[in-house]
């Protein structure tokens, strides 16, 4: 049994009941089956297991119940919005709100998580407190989405994203994107359940900045299974970064960083072509292959998880420590 599983096998049910609870809060009975779609899907409850496991280390993870709610609802807004962005049919291996139910369902959906969201910060230990940290965190991901987007090299036709296109993309600008769209969250799940049970400044601190590290190596994890994964086990497209025209991908640009003029013109050939298919994404993946930009994206990621790792020596409880450690060497190493 994975680390994911264990810790899922002890704080699941309760993640569950509680995530219903607030998406069930005045919610009219021929609209639940569309609301709670979403979170029925499944996923690896990844950023509330986090929350709870903080929490846990630092005493009372029941405490922090109404924040693990808050940082998953967060995490669900954002994909719901993603999907609808992206016009994606698939995630988890299953069709996509937007798929199920339309676009304008899914976004009156969305808006349904971002209250709930409130509903869960009233019952944190400091409502006010958390209601800063979530819009901070909500912002952060928005803005991630809006690099991610202007990082594309084409399919989009909104004047703002045409004309604010940047000519280039550095691996700085990478990682600007992935604090903000990713990490942000990460480092959010973290602190909310140090938030929920503690008021030392330098835990809170310290385990915020495990957060990020650890979100910034499994946003790196997560391009290279874009790109590599299988999609049986991964549960989402495989190449979808190169049909969304994307350079806001780690492997995809640190291969561009060694491929010669010719074969760094195919590749950006294919990613600005106003429709990629299948074939492409083949050309692609094999321009890639031909690089070290695999094997230097997993060094990138393991370089974060270690500094993650760093930052965990500030909680008491060696066991729940042990766990967060073997949750970050999961989130590195994984498949899927």
């Amino acid at each position: 049994m994975d680390i994911v599983s264990s810790l899922y096998g002890r704080y699941g049910e309760n993640v569950e009941k509680v995530l219903e609870h607030y998406l069930s809060i005045d919610v009219d009975p021929s609209f639940r089956d569309a609301v709670l779609y979403q979170v029925r899907t499944g996923g690896k409850r990844i950023r509330p297991l986090i929350t709870l496991l903080v929490a846990d280390a630092l005493g009372d993870h029941l405490r922090a119940l109404p924040a693990a709610a808050i940082v998953e609802l967060i995490h669900n807004y954002s994909l719901i919005y993603d999907d609808i962005i992206d016009r994606s049919d698939l995630r988890r291996g299953k069709p996509t709100v937007r798929k199920l139910f339309g676009d304008y369902a899914a976004m009156l959906v969305g808006i349904w998580y971002r209250e709930a969201i409130e509903e869960a910060i009233l019952d944190t230990p400091n409502p006010l407190v958390f209601m800063r940290e979530v819009a901070k965190t909500i912002k952060s991901i928005d803005e991630g989405e809006r690099l991610d987007i202007l990082f594309e090299r084409a399919g989009r036709e909104d004047p703002y994203f045409v004309g604010a296109r940047p000519p280039t993309v550095t691996w700085d600008d990478y990682l600007r994107l992935i604090r903000l769209k990713t990490a942000s969250l990460f480092s959010a799940s973290a602190k909310f359940g140090a938030l929920s049970t503690t008021e030392d400044q330098h835990i809170i601190s310290e385990v915020a900045r495990f957060g990020e590290s650890l979100g910034i190596a499994f946003q790196i994890t997560d391009d290279v299974l874009d790109v590599f994964g299988d999609v049986t086990r991964f549960g989402k497209e495989v190449g979808k970064d190169i049909k969304e025209h994307k350079i806001g991908n780690a492997v995809v640009l640190l291969a561009l960083e060694e491929l010669d003029v010719a074969d760094r013109r195919t590749l950006l050939g294919i990613l600005s072509k106003d429709r990629v298919d299948d074939a492409d994404v083949r050309t692609a993946v094999d321009l890639i292959s031909g690089t070290k930009a695999r094997e230097r994206a997993v060094g990138e990621a393991r370089r974060y998880m270690e500094a993650a790792l760093t930052s965990l020596r500030v909680l008491p409880d060696a066991e729940r420590r042990r766990e967060l450690e073997e949750l970050a060497t999961f989130v590195v190493f994984r498949e899927y």
